[in-house]
């Protein structure tokens, strides 16, 4: 299977949008720009009910493309994963907490410029995985991991990890 979500084209963004131009003014291409391609977003997470805490499994969506770090079904997503979040402007900053800390959606929400290895600062969509940023690889499908051991695969992405990954 082939990811369906494409890149937009660079002659249909400003220049350096991302540094300029609030979130909830953004076209539907730059907006969609500003995802990476890391793939982060697609690992199953664990909250904490007391902490809210977000434990990040390298346990991905049954969608995600483990190569590509894309997803598989991106236009229909939620057909075949109803709680899947659509984030949009109006979303971000209800669900910011549990995106990962790379992320550029997160980021800018926060007001964090983005990180030299994102491919729009780059230039380079291989950027993210030759920085080491991407899930490509090392993701292991959810249909392979019963719920119950989910805990058996948490990851930090600040270097260490019960398993393979980050």
């Amino acid at each position: 299977m082939r990811p369906r979500r494409r890149r937009p084209s660079p002659d249909t963004l400003r220049p350096r949008f991302w540094e300029r131009v609030p979130l909830s003014r953004m076209t539907p291409a730059e907006w969609e720009a500003l995802c990476d391609g890391c793939g982060r977003c697609c690992l199953n997470k664990l909250e904490d009910p007391d902490t809210q805490e977000i434990a990040f499994t390298r346990i991905a969506c049954r969608l995600l493309d483990d190569r590509s770090c894309r997803c598989t079904q991106y236009a229909s997503r939620r057909t075949f994963v109803p709680d899947c979040v659509v984030l949009t402007p109006a979303t971000i900053g209800k669900v910011a907490y549990w995106m990962p800390p790379t992320c550029a959606y997160r980021l800018l929400h926060e007001g964090t410029p983005l990180a030299p290895w994102h491919p729009l600062v780059s230039g380079d969509p291989d950027s993210v995985h030759e920085a080491g940023i991407s899930v490509r690889g090392w993701t292991v499908p959810e249909f392979e991991v019963p719920a119950e051991e989910w805990e058996d695969h948490i990851i930090d992405f600040d270097g260490s990890s019960d398993g393979e990954g980050p």
